[in-house]
């Protein structure tokens, strides 16, 4: 049965968490995609459990858990992701303010903004806010391109993301698909969600300093690839 609407939830070691957020998304998709990006717990059997479409891919990394997922909602027939983390963070209840703009066409991205305000306390490190503050800030500096946040929470038209070619297997798969949108001119909606703590276990970005500074070096790379590439371009085109 096709699923127009697909929920692709990358998870790695949440087997405490993954059961609340399939639960959650379910009623507002057609199916949920759990990535089990080589977890060493229950996550992949508890995610069945709950009954979600369980897609294994062990070569481990958030870009190789989203594309293995994309493959997958393109064989179920998939018109819109809704992209959302393991761990609970993200809210489903805010799951319509994202889907609905893209559903009726108005937009090809809506993204999942964590307004200061709507972050719960402990929810995010102080890394993490720094670091969601400054790689947009970086984009807006170096590219033009109006982003006010990294948020793993959004919704995305297939024929949007089919255009983009995207291929990072990493931290920056974000950053690479925001850029190449702001690159292509797609029509990008931010709108405030809220951050919850996680539910359990420890965060494999902000849980340690090597996963922290892993991901910052990535992401900023990955800005500066891009950035370099525009500039590049740009002057081909002028001259």
């Amino acid at each position: 049965m096709k699923a127009r609407v697909v929920a692709l939830v990358p998870a790695l070691d949440e087997e405490h968490c993954i059961a609340d957020v399939v639960s959650g998304v379910a009623p507002r998709v057609d199916r949920v995609i759990v990535v089990d990006n080589g977890s060493v717990d229950a996550t992949a059997r508890v995610a069945r459990e709950q009954g979600a479409d369980v897609v294994s891919e062990p070569r481990r990394g958030y870009g190789r858990a989203c594309l293995a997922g994309l493959v997958r909602a393109r064989e179920l027939g998939a018109e819109v992701v809704l992209f959302l983390d393991g761990d609970g963070s993200d809210d489903p209840a805010d799951a319509g303010r994202l889907l609905g703009p893209v559903l009726d066409g108005t937009f090809d991205i809506v993204l999942g903004a964590r307004r200061r305000d709507l972050i719960e306390t402990g929810a995010m490190t102080p890394v993490q806010r720094f670091g969601n503050w400054f790689a947009p800030l970086l984009m807006r500096w170096t590219l033009g391109a109006q982003y006010h946040d990294m948020p793993p929470f959004k919704a995305c038209s297939m024929r949007a993301i089919d255009g983009l070619a995207l291929a990072d297997t990493g931290h920056g798969f974000t950053i690479e698909l925001l850029v190449k949108a702001h690159e292509r001119r797609l029509r990008v909606l931010e709108v405030p969600v809220r951050c919850r703590a996680r539910r359990a276990g420890i965060s494999k970005v902000s849980g340690n300093v090597r996963g922290a500074a892993r991901a910052a070096v990535k992401i900023v790379s990955t800005i500066a690839r891009h950035a370099t590439r525009a500039r590049i371009e740009g002057v081909r085109r002028s001259s």
